[in-house]
């Protein structure tokens, strides 16, 4: 297995679970909180999907997904917020206010792993080492941008499920 491969394989997984998670699901249980500060599905979900979308495009310095197909406006007209938004320090309103249909939430993650894993398709393990981010100390290469984007992606999954599984009957 080579370096593309297997980041594919890691984003892969991202898809599949969120996959499962939506299955079924309306809108009353995608904004289902179980407590008044908790995140929703649906907001664990947009969040995963804009932090890929945007972190991914900017480490490769090509236009994020949301803008080049549509989904900006799609997003924009199911819940009012910036577009460029990823969901960072986002208020309980805020998460409260991420209305986004299960159907819509999948057709943008598809979007944004296509866009993805065809980036991905020529990475090797020397170019993991570019910097792609110089505002920290150290500065953030690709490998470890890509990692933490994961990372992020499979911790907000795997919340998402978790929230499926204790949706009230």
């Amino acid at each position: 297995m080579n370096t593309a491969d297997l980041l594919a394989d890691g984003f892969g997984r991202v898809v599949e679970s969120v996959e499962r998670t939506l299955d079924g699901l309306d809108d009353a249980q995608l904004t289902h909180r179980p407590t008044p500060d908790a995140n929703t599905i649906a907001w664990l979900v947009w969040h995963l999907t804009r932090v890929q979308d945007d972190h991914v495009a900017g480490a490769f310095d090509v236009e994020q997904v949301a803008t080049t197909q549509g989904f900006a406006q799609q997003l924009q007209a199911c819940f009012p917020h910036d577009p460029a938004e990823t969901g960072y320090g986002h208020t309980p309103e805020q998460v409260a206010a991420v209305r986004v249909p299960a159907a819509l939430l999948m057709e943008y993650l598809q979007a944004v792993h296509a866009q993805t894993v065809a980036l991905l398709a020529d990475v090797t393990p020397e170019a993991l080492d570019r910097v792609v981010d110089e505002r920290w100390d150290p500065p953030v290469t690709l490998g470890v941008r890509l990692v933490s984007v994961l990372d992020d992606d499979l911790e907000h999954a795997g919340q998402a499920a978790y929230l499926r599984g204790i949706l009230p009957d």
